[in-house]
């Protein structure tokens, strides 16, 4: 405040009481599983395939994620998370100084790098050293370039290359070659013996010459995946496996591609009890859960038969998760384009992703304009008297039309079944409830610790009315008015004496969803020709 001084004017800032809150994305796609390489049990957030194949490796046989993620982008979606898991596997080794091959290391004391993760990928690395550094003219001992390459199984294609200048062997130094290829490279690290301590030697006399590149030993891709790698003991505290989405800020669909598999390779399920975790979490999370139909699914009868079994065949019947059958059929690019079942989550994912652009999350993900790119056919071909018998049940099923292609012809939830009347039978009406929540979450922070008077009340009814009236002009309620769209109470009858004592504030905050028009009614009548008066 301003302490007035000499006689005049004052100009004096006020903070607004505004607080805008901003709607969160809402198609962010959280894919979890097994890739060709990349960090383990590390999210990484990547925005376009070209990401997904610098990162980790692009398209593999192992990966049933790879294919997934793959389709999710080729379908519209924008950004994706992925955790890739590794059960076992080693990373591929290059010793420098072996045979004195490259000065200034020596095979008493070799500089042993090791690929950047585990997997076989790691065989087709080399490495080079040369001394033309900012000190060359005086050979300095300290100082070397380090150029990495990653050659294909083939080793005739480059794949990638770093160019690391001026490193050095002393810890001291700001470029140490330990920190900076942890920090810096995407291909090499510095191995690390039993006690954590770096396999950098000490200073030895540099060589003037460039020496020839060595190439890393073989690494190995471990074993196929299972439950304990994304919800065994400890991953949940540790922040590993589906629980290393703990450091991802948000996320709003997840997908866990099948993978089991069986000895040619087929893509399998993915385990009941990974299932039944990955929904809790979502619901924690306030995030949606696409679900692969079970391998075993392979007519309409299986699958109403399996479904509706009292015996558990899904692993969830939460509304915070959806089931889509059948699965696709698609060209296989590591198998001369022949034609491959996969699941379809990334396809439905990146149909959400693109909905969501166009239309907004209260849109449902369905219908004729949900085309399913990349997909050559189905696994399963539905009529609509079979589509008929899954609508009800709560499975969501993917058509093939003339014309018009395959499409997504679903939107329920697995509280979807007409028998249970759920309020969030609609996978729309979850999901804006889901992004009302979040983005309320978040943009009512400001209020923590304020005084929980009249005052603070009256701006919690402002930001949060303004922030659903925003969402009710762009089209995300029921109502020709704003009082029968929505409503937002923040009073003395939400908050009473007893809530002020305890530190509480009540928002209570309603809307009216809007409901996909899951069935289009057309009566016709035959009239009798009359005469015109």
């Amino acid at each position: 405040m301003t302490t007035p001084t000499y006689p005049g004017v004052y100009i004096e800032e006020l903070p607004s009481n505004v607080h805008t809150i901003v709607g969160v994305a809402t198609s962010i796609t959280a894919f979890v599983g097994r890739a060709a390489q990349g960090p383990v049990n590390v999210q990484t957030v990547i925005n376009s395939w070209g990401d997904y194949n610098r990162i980790f490796g692009g398209l593999w046989m192992g990966s049933t994620m790879s294919f997934a993620v793959n389709d999710f982008f080729l379908n519209g979606g924008g950004q994706a998370v992925i955790v890739r898991l590794a059960n076992g596997g080693t990373a591929s080794q290059i010793v420098l100084g072996e045979d004195q091959a490259s000065p200034p290391f020596s095979s008493a004391n070799a500089l042993i790098l090791q690929a950047a993760s585990v997997g076989s990928w790691g065989s087709g690395l080399t490495a080079a050293v040369d001394h033309n550094t900012k000190d060359a003219s005086s050979v300095n001992p300290v100082l070397f370039n380090l150029t990495l390459q990653q050659w294909d199984a083939t080793g005739t294609q480059l794949l990638a290359t770093e160019k690391h200048q001026n490193l050095s062997v002393d810890p001291t130094n700001s470029r140490y070659v330990a920190n900076w290829l942890a920090q810096n490279s995407n291909l090499a690290v510095v191995a690390q013996d039993a006690g954590g301590n770096y396999e950098v030697p000490p200073l030895r006399p540099a060589a003037t010459n460039p020496t020839a590149p060595v190439t890393a030993s073989p690494g190995s891709d471990g074993n196929l995946l299972t439950s304990l790698d994304f919800i065994g003991p400890g991953t949940s505290d540790n922040k590993l496996g589906l629980y290393a989405l703990e450091n991802t800020d948000l996320f709003n669909l997840l997908c866990i591609p099948p993978y089991t598999s069986t000895p040619t390779g087929q893509q399998v399920d993915v385990d009941l009890d990974v299932v039944t975790a990955a929904a809790t979490y979502c619901e924690l999370r306030r995030a949606f859960y696409i679900i692969d139909s079970p391998s075993t699914w392979t007519t309409k009868t299986i699958a109403v038969t399996q479904f509706t079994n009292t015996t558990d065949q899904v692993g969830t019947r939460s509304d915070h998760a959806a089931l889509f059958f059948p699965r696709v059929n698609e060209q296989n690019p590591l198998q001369d384009n022949q034609l491959q079942t996969f699941a379809a989550c990334g396809v439905v994912a990146g149909v959400f992703a693109y909905t969501d652009a166009q239309r907004h999350v209260w849109k449902a993900p369905a219908g004729q304009s949900a085309q399913l790119a990349n997909v050559v056919s189905l696994s399963v071909p539905l009529t609509d008297a079979e589509n008929g018998e899954l609508n009800p049940l709560g499975v969501n099923c993917l058509r093939a039309f003339p014309i018009i292609g395959r499409v997504v012809w679903g939107s329920r939830t697995l509280q979807g079944a007409d028998q249970l009347e759920s309020q969030w039978k609609y996978i729309p009406v979850r999901r804006t409830a889901l992004f009302i929540e979040e983005s309320l979450y978040r943009g009512t922070k400001w209020a923590v610790f304020e005084p929980n008077d009249e005052r603070l009340w009256a701006q919690l009814r402002l930001s949060v009315g303004s922030f659903m009236h925003d969402q009710f002009l762009a089209g995300a309620f029921q109502g020709t008015s704003a009082r029968a769209a929505y409503f937002v109470k923040c009073d003395d009858e939400t908050t009473t004496q007893n809530d002020i004592d305890l530190g509480i504030v009540n928002i209570v905050v309603g809307f009216a969803p809007l409901l996909p028009a899951e069935f289009v009614i057309i009566q016709i009548q035959q009239m009798a020709g009359q005469v015109q008066t």
